[in-house]
This record gives structure tokens, sequence and C-alpha cells, in this order.
């Protein structure tokens, strides 16, 4: 095993579990996730962190993909604590292994950033979700300030294989509007403490349209 499959298999997983629990960015969590309803679909759901958050009294059912064998023992786990009978299975979110109009509410959080293709993802997001349904999302991504902007074009490529493909330029709020939602954006900002080139949030809601 090479060193980047051997940080891939082990390291990366326990850094994303790290970075993404920290204070800042459990209090956006905290702020998004319990918008939830209905059946809940959990894009990148490895690790577990959300499901602190949900509303159970709100949810009928909650399934989930993320392709990390590690962060998926990790959701399996945090679902047992909560006491849920969870559909979670390894997937990508380019081919979510679920039917058309499945479910009310899909969550995204940190994760459009490191997917292959954002333009497919957000295209299965709105698929699987029912008329009408909406995409609570959470990310980091490119930033509006063009000289920060700059900044994360040199740092990607380095950036990428320390943190499992993770993307600082990709856009945010317009993918989703792009990719057939009527998106409504409740927050943006720097993350505080944080270097402005990976501190970039952008968090909202998505409606399905049409």
């Amino acid at each position: 095993m090479g060193l980047q499959s051997w940080w891939d298999e082990h390291g990366v997983p326990r850094l994303i579990k790290v970075a993404c629990g920290a204070p800042q960015i459990m209090k956006l969590r905290s702020q998004l996730v319990p918008l939830a309803t209905g059946d809940v679909f959990e894009i990148g759901c490895g690790g577990g962190i959300n499901q602190q958050f949900y509303n159970t009294a709100a949810v009928n059912r909650y399934a989930g993909i993320d392709p990390g064998g590690k962060l998926l023992d990790y959701a399996r786990a945090a679902a047992a604590e909560n006491g849920w009978q969870a559909d979670v299975k390894d997937g990508i979110g380019e081919d979510i292994p679920f039917e058309d109009d499945s479910f009310d509410t899909v969550v995204c959080t940190y994760t459009m950033c490191s997917v292959q293709d954002q333009t497919q993802v957000v295209r299965e997001m709105r698929r699987i979700l029912k008329p009408g349904g909406r995409m609570l999302f959470l990310e980091h991504g490119r930033a509006p300030d063009a000289n920060i902007a700059k900044w994360q074009d040199r740092i990607e490529p380095i950036w990428k294989p320390l943190a499992g493909g993770c993307h600082l330029t990709r856009p945010i709020t317009s993918a989703v509007r792009d990719g057939g939602f009527e998106a409504e954006l409740m927050g943006e900002r720097y993350t505080p403490g944080t270097p402005k080139p990976v501190g970039w949030m952008e968090w909202g809601v998505g409606v399905k349209a049409g």
C-alpha cells in the first residue's frame, strides 16, 4: 500500500471527523439539520456527525450513503445509538442507490466539495426528492473575494490529496440553483479563526422546482 492509499484509508476519515466536528462547524450544523422532516436522506453521512442534531420526532425514516468504509462504521454506530433502523449504504453521490421521488428532505453538509462530479450529484439529489422536497445544504467553497479566490486556486492542488479530494474553488448556492432548485440562502461567511481560503461557508434550503 502506497503512502497516499494509506492516508486515504486511515488518515482522511479521522481528519474529516475532527475538522468537520470543530465548534464553529457544529454550531452551523445545529441550526440547519433540525429542519429535516419526513423521509430523510443524508449524502455523505459517514461519521454520523449530523445525527445528534436531527429532530427525531419529525423524521419518519433515515437513509444515507458514503463511500468511506470507516466513515460508514461511524455512521452506523451513531444511528444505533440514536435507536434508528437506518438504511446506510456504501455509495457515491453521482449514482445514489434510491428510487426517484423517495424522500422529503435531503441533507448535504460538507460533501459537494469532495465529489467527483458536483453537477451530477446535485441532479441526483433532486431526482430522489419528492415534488416540493427540500435540500438542506451547508458547504464550504469558492470565496466571493477575488484575492481570496486567487489563493484558493493556488492552494487547491496541494490541499486535495491531503483532504480526501476536497476542492476549495467550487461554487455552492449557484450550483444548487443550476441543478434545478429554488434556493434560499440562509447565511454566508468566513468561519472565524479559520484561514479564509478554506473558511468560506454558505448554507440554505433548496426546494425541488418543477
